[in-house]
């Protein structure tokens, strides 16, 4: 049975992950290597866990977080979609209903319009990929990068990010700190309001309503 433990040791995955850090580190994204890799693959499992999901499907979405930006040193363009077959290739020996499972997961982290989230695990971790915003995300901290960059300067920006579940209420709520004297709350919302329905329906998916509070403020 497949592990969250064997993938993250396995030196093919390790692999892809630190080319795909090296390449975009290249051209000026923001962190896309093993610690973002390990904190999605922590917070899916987290959301899994605390939504009711299996403790298999908790397993899976650990997995699936790990590995979903791995297919990134082949080509930013469609990188999700390189990640889903190369993942099937490393472990095509696997159970297929939970290769399947993992794919799509993987498959549907990015915000493509025809994609649709069909299964509790493909939510999980598009809800810890696209809510990780956070100051050492940023890789050049230069003075004249964050001028020019707008997504790096809104990560710089953010000083504080908790993703909390209550599962009572039936609610999502990420909560960011943003410094504004350095950034501007609109200039969150003019790159990642995207990202922030995609959250939306994933949670929705799962049951749920999702929030946003920037500042303290309740935004969405």
């Amino acid at each position: 049975m497949l592990t969250f433990d064997r993938v993250k040791k396995d030196k093919r995955v390790l692999t892809f992950l630190r080319n795909t850090e090296i390449a975009l580190k290249a051209i000026g994204y923001t962190e896309h290597g093993l610690t973002h890799a390990t904190l999605v693959a922590e917070r899916a499992r987290t959301i899994a866990k605390k939504v009711g999901l299996s403790e298999r499907e908790q397993e899976l979405s650990a997995i699936a977080g790990f590995c979903h930006d791995m297919g990134n040193f082949i080509s930013r363009f469609h990188h999700h979609f390189w990640g889903a077959l190369l993942f099937c290739q490393l472990f095509q020996n696997e159970d297929p209903q939970e290769l399947a499972i993992i794919m799509e997961a993987i498959a549907n982290h990015d915000r493509q319009r025809e994609m649709k989230i069909l299964n509790p695990v493909s939510a999980a971790v598009v809800l810890a990929d696209k809510s990780d915003v956070r100051r050492s995300r940023v890789i050049d901290k230069s003075p004249e990068n964050l001028k020019r960059d707008i997504h790096a300067r809104v990560n710089y920006g953010t000083t504080f990010n908790k993703l909390k579940i209550n599962k009572k209420k039936k609610e999502i709520t990420l909560f960011l700190k943003i410094d504004t004297k350095f950034v501007p709350v609109m200039e969150y919302f003019e790159i990642f309001t995207e990202r922030m329905v995609y959250c939306r329906q994933a949670a929705k998916f799962l049951g749920y309503k999702f929030n946003l509070v920037i500042n303290q403020f309740k935004l969405l």
